[in-house]
């Protein structure tokens, strides 16, 4: 009945039919001349600004001071209403007296109050040159750009018993977790309506004695309690989009309630992106005003403080950004469940899923970890009894060839004997398990979030909301105003972009995009230069502990200067991915942020793993042979693997580059904010004092708060997707990579929820239906992963060679078997014969080897698989070589083929949507369509019996 009589009050809806909307960029009236100026002062006129007075711009406030009502002091305490009390504030936006941009700000509030939005000013409390402005949108303003937006909302479904529809279709209603009857005429049901499935007798049977177990089981503690957590029941609620026309359907207690908070904050946002401030196409929306410096900052107001004197447990949480401090971002909580629907209501559906997402990726890397660290548990157990660890340890009668030319010695084998156990630990018999396992992993972790992606947007009534309902962007509205063209599907003329102009526009853009590729591959060569120049230098250094392990500081120092050179890039790479973007002139914010992001990702993942492609797949492949090596620009003798293998050198690289990244965005992300926040607080303390900071406003405090990153999510989204490339692409050459991975996502959970809730100021909540174009760029990956880990297992690790040894080679050949005692001379096998005195002048080493024997060296082994030197063809390939070239191709072909096929299998099995999702939504879109009929009949029913009892009948009359 509210609803009802809400609806009857509402002056947009008359005589049943509604207001007709014109687009929206058309619908904005300006003011340019100085009729407006004449009614309303100045909104920069000093005069009227004073330190912690309201200076009110609203009719509606003036003549509510004039009639003298009551004003709540509660909510004018609070900060979070007018001076009034009543209108709450929906939008703040910031500025500086000083600025000069005078003029466009007064154009663009005259705009704003001309559609209907109710605003206040005051100054700062601790800089009077810094301006608030307050806004609030009426009831009036909210309903037409609520049905502009398609803004679904809480509707009111069809009661049986008082229509007289058959009660065996809503006889049961699915309320948490359970079904339950409905009895009673009275009592109307607001919850989403499903029918119960049938079950037989043995199926209820098993049930009972699987709940009667769970009941001697301990409470599961990672649930959150749910008399903590309010009662959101517009998430069990049918919505619909806002209807001003039919809003009689709609559930309406109170108007001031009816859109939350961050729904109000967004309808206004929209309004001010489409608010013009200057004559001229591209004149338009706040975000030019943002970016030229008329505004400082422009947020929606946080609901209030997020501590509280009392406990939340006895007195119950003061509000929802309290509550969500409590239970999700504080750091004693972060074993439990997130409450996604309480952060989707604060936050926005964007930043839910990303936060359902992130919870998704880290649940699933629970087996990859364990699995991993399985793996390198083998390593370790395994490690005593492994046969080419034992035979490099006891190798001390085989002298190495020089790893560089002059200064590197001869060296001994079994000085590398701590890099071959290293070596063990992390390329044993489970590798090649273990890379399967990823494969498989990421597969089904990609097909069983579709799924959970299915029930979230079910649950928060995403499944209709398609990208037709964006609104275009102003920028691209603004450019192509003159060009228009029907839309086919709302039927309403709207700008449109030339297909010869969006080309050329694209094939700009790649060009950029390939240039900058370059770039970082330029990068990677002066890298690899570098490497190749210092290993001389470091074997030549004073230190023995640096000279002698020359290869593993060149190593180390060139990761970290990759790493530095890594993060300088990605400034610029931001800058020209910006420059791109905009340039494209993308139609929507989706289609921008997908755009921006596919570029930025492009950029990031070459820059970040090129040194690692390096390494893995060119480090020590092309260097020839002792006495013909080949040489960069013929001059630098190419970097060579360790004696034993380049798997160790990529381990680090992975190791250090995963460790080092993961702790600057750590840094960056929290870090950098609390900083930040203690210095401004530090300042007013000093200036104010602490009981004067706590009497702050709540527009005052979210000012002091560091603004959201400009991009929105993109650089969590982006980390999270880097991290998974780590996980997965080279996991065969790294084995925790899981585990560290696990171990960081679960703080970055709580990082990202306490840097949301108390560090930055309150983000726009935004609509998304899944997580965009990043399920695409983790499908690539996916796909990736698999070729790489083929190539790691075949090329870098020694599995292939250890494998044709043991079946063709060695003490068990042709009898079928494989074991540590097949493995006996492998290291012997795999080490070619070069003689000293074939090597080249610039490669000749200072020392002649005479500390190993008491006379100079006449050989030296090497890696590889070539003749002899006194043979006919020396140092020509082996038949051996050969055998191990075919079996590493054909591992790859297998590989590949076996991992695909199991992944497009897991595909198929696992379906998309979940069956009983499948089956409620389509009851649930099968009893709107009769509710809204029956309701329609009800509303129709009474109408006629009004009139009847008015004397009023018309002929003709349906129903």
């Amino acid at each position: 009945m509210e609803a009802s009589s809400a609806g009857s009050s509402n002056p947009t809806v008359s005589g049943g039919k509604a207001k007709t909307h014109q687009p929206i960029a058309k619908d904005v009236n300006i003011f340019f001349d100085e009729l407006e100026g004449v009614n309303s002062p100045s909104k920069d006129d000093d005069s009227l600004l004073h330190h912690g007075n309201l200076t009110s711009t609203s009719d509606d406030a003036s003549r509510l001071e004039v009639v003298g009502e009551e004003v709540p002091d509660k909510n004018k305490a609070n900060g979070l209403y007018f001076r009034d009390g009543k209108c709450r504030i929906d939008y703040i936006l910031v500025y500086r007296k000083s600025n000069p941009q005078t003029e466009k700000r007064e154009v663009f509030e005259r705009n704003i109050r001309a559609e209907g939005i109710q605003m206040e000013k005051e100054s700062s409390l601790t800089n009077s040159d810094i301006i608030f402005v307050k806004l609030h949108a009426p009831w009036e303003v909210l309903g037409k750009y609520a049905e502009l937006m398609n803004v679904r909302m809480p509707f009111r479904p069809f009661n049986p018993f008082t229509a007289g529809a058959p009660c065996i279709l809503v006889r049961c209603c699915f309320l948490n977790g359970h079904f339950i009857e409905i009895n009673g005429r009275s009592r109307r049901s607001r919850r989403k309506i499903y029918y119960l499935h049938r079950r037989y007798k043995f199926m209820n049977r098993i049930e009972k004695q699987i709940s009667r177990f769970r009941g001697w089981l301990p409470r599961k503690p990672m649930k959150l309690d749910k008399e903590t957590l309010p009662d959101l029941e517009e998430n069990d609620c049918y919505t619909a989009p806002f209807s001003q026309q039919r809003i009689h359907h709609f559930i309406i207690h109170n108007k001031d309630t009816f859109f939350n908070n961050a729904t109000r904050s967004r309808i206004v946002h929209h309004i001010l992106q489409r608010v013009k401030y200057e004559e001229g196409k591209n004149k338009i929306g706040l975000n030019r005003l943002l970016s030229n410096g008329s505004y400082e900052a422009a947020f929606p107001l946080h609901e209030g403080s997020y501590r509280s004197k009392n406990s939340i447990k006895t007195h119950g949480a003061e509000n929802h950004r309290h509550l969500l401090y409590e239970c999700w971002a504080s750091w004693g909580v972060w074993y439990k469940y997130q409450p996604l629907d309480l952060v989707r209501r604060y936050f926005g559906e964007k930043i839910g899923l990303y936060f359902a997402w992130l919870g998704w990726y880290t649940g699933m890397l629970f087996p990859a970890a364990f699995i991993g660290l399985f793996v390198f548990l083998y390593g370790v157990t395994t490690l005593n009894h492994c046969q080419v660890s034992k035979e490099v340890c006891q190798a001390t009668d085989i002298i190495m060839c020089p790893i560089c030319d002059k200064y590197c010695p001869f060296m001994r084998l079994s000085d590398s004997c701590v890099y071959a156990k290293v070596t063990h630990l992390f390329d044993n018999g489970a590798t090649v398990f273990f890379a399967v396992f990823m494969a498989v992993w990421a597969t089904v972790f990609l097909e069983f979030w579709k799924r959970r992606r299915a029930v979230i947007a079910y649950d928060w009534d995403l499944i209709d909301w398609e990208e037709e309902e964006e609104e275009i962007r102003p920028q691209f509205e603004a450019k192509y105003s003159k060009k228009e063209r029907m839309n086919p599907i709302s039927g309403k003329p709207e700008p449109y972009q030339a297909f010869a102009d969006k080309c050329s526009r694209l094939i700009v853009s790649a060009s950029g995009i390939f240039f900058m590729i370059c770039v970082v591959i330029a990068a990677v060569f002066g890298i690899v230069i570098y490497r190749v120049v210092t290993v001389s230098t470091f074997a030549a250094f004073k230190w023995a502990l640096i000279r002698n392990n020359s290869q593993v500081a060149t190593t180390g120092t060139a990761v970290c200067i990759n790493f530095c050179i890594i993060m300088l890039l990605n400034v610029l790479y931001e800058k020209v991915a910006l420059f791109l973007t905009n340039l494209e002139q993308p139609r929507t914010e989706s289609e921008w942020e997908n755009s921006f992001t596919l570029k930025m990702f492009l950029f990031q993942f070459v820059n970040l793993n090129s040194s690692t492609f390096y390494i893995a797949f060119f480090l020590g492949r092309f260097t020839g042979h002792p006495g013909a090596y080949l040489r960069l620009i013929n001059r630098w003798r190419l970097e060579e693997c360790h004696p034993s293998g380049c798997l160790i050198d990529l381990c680090m690289q992975m190791g250090i580059i995963m460790v080092l990244k993961q702790t600057w965005n750590n840094f960056m992300e929290l870090g950098y904010p609390l900083i930040q926040n203690w210095w401004t607080r530090r300042k007013l303390r000093q200036e104010y004092g602490t009981q004067r900071k706590t009497s702050f406003p709540q527009w005052e405090k979210d000012y002091n708060l560091q603004p959201m990153n400009a991009y929105g999510l993109f650089d969590e989204y982006l980390e999270m997707i880097l991290q998974f490339g780590f996980t997965t692409i080279f996991v065969a050459a790294f084995p925790l990579a899981p585990l560290l991975a696990l171990l960081n996502n679960i703080i970055e959970i709580r990082l990202d929820a306490y840097k949301f809730v108390t560090q930055w100021r309150r983000p726009l909540a935004s609509r998304a239906k899944d997580i965009g174009i990043w399920y695409g760029i983790l499908e690539g990956i996916g796909i990736l992963s698999v070729i790489t880990n083929a190539f790691v297992i075949a090329v870098t690790s020694d599995f292939i060679p250890r494998l044709v040894y043991a079946y063709k080679y060695g003490p068990c050949a042709g009898q079928g078997e494989a074991g540590q005692k097949c493995m006996v001379g492998y290291v012997n096998a795999s080490l070619s014969v070069f003689l000293v005195s074939d090597f080249e002048n610039r490669s000749e080493p200072t020392s002649n080897g005479s500390e190993f024997s008491g006379s100079p060296l006449k050989y030296c082994r090497y890696r590889d698989y070539r003749d002899p030197p006194h043979s006919p063809v020396p140092y020509g390939y082996t038949l051996q070589f050969w055998h191990v070239l075919a079996a590493r191709l054909a591992f790859i072909i297998v590989f590949e083929h076996l991992v695909f096929c199991i992944k497009h299998l897991i595909s198929y099995l696992i379906p998309d949507l979940p069956k009983d999702l499948r089956d409620r939504m389509r009851r649930e879109k099968y009893l709107i369509q009769e509710m809204m009929y029956e309701a329609e009949l009800e509303r129709l029913q009474k109408e006629r019996k009004e009139r009847k009892k008015n004397g009023k009948s018309y002929h003709n009359e349906w129903p």
